[in-house]
Parts: structure tokens; C-alpha cells; sequence
């Protein structure tokens, strides 16, 4: 399995961006699909999630600016980040549950991560 992440780039305070990770590869099924970011010097932290049945959970410090949710029929999940602030600066990693389509078990994947900057 290969997570994909794109979206990443520089915007000034206040701005959009929009996250897109896609997934491929031996996949039966995506329990869960994650966004994880970490600034410089800080731990890695969860900044949104969203299970197979569509249940999404963020971070207190991104509620009502960020909204995470999946690509009909696509194994892709959108981060769309509003007013952004410069603390959302971060490398954001996409991380995924996702069972096995030939061994039936559950792996956890992680993508290499894509660069936000929110600087004016």
C-alpha cells in the first residue's frame, strides 16, 4: 500500500489550503484515514481523522477552520484547512488503518508528508 499526499505549499494567514492523500494498493477496506502534522521541535500530533463509516474527529485546535472527509467511490481523503494561522505550520502526515486485501489483517501506513506554511 502507497499513501500519496499532495496540497501542501505557502499561504498567508487567513487562507485556504486543501490536503488530498490518496491510497493504492492490496486494500480490502480503509478503517481509518488520519491527518497527523509536527512543527519544528514539537511532537507529531493528530489534527483530524475520519473512520470507513464516515465518523470524523479533529484536534480542539483546528475545530470549525479544518474539515476532513473521504472521496466518494475513491480511496482518498480531502483535509480542507480555512483561516489558517501561522501555529498550523507544520509537515502534515497522512496516516492509514486500512485491512490487508490478500492477508486479511490490519496495517498501519503512513505517507512521507507534505510541507504547509502559513506565513504573511
Amino acid at each position: 500500500v502507497q499513501l500519496q499526499a499532495s496540497g501542501g505549499g505557502l499561504v498567508q494567514p487567513g487562507g485556504s489550503l486543501r490536503l488530498s492523500c490518496a491510497a493504492s494498493g492490496r486494500i480490502r477496506r480503509i478503517n481509518v484515514m488520519n491527518w497527523y502534522r509536527q512543527a519544528p521541535g514539537k511532537q507529531r500530533e493528530l489534527v483530524a481523522g475520519i473512520t470507513g463509516g464516515g465518523t470524523t474527529n479533529y484536534a480542539d485546535s483546528v475545530k470549525g477552520r479544518f474539515t476532513i472527509s473521504r472521496e466518494n467511490g475513491k480511496n482518498t481523503v480531502i483535509l480542507q484547512m480555512n483561516s489558517l494561522k501561522p501555529e498550523d505550520t507544520a509537515r502534515y502526515y497522512c496516516n492509514a488503518d486500512i485491512t490487508d486485501s490478500e492477508v486479511d489483517v490490519r496495517v498501519d501506513y503512513w505517507g512521507p508528508g507534505t510541507l504547509v506554511t502559513v506565513s504573511s
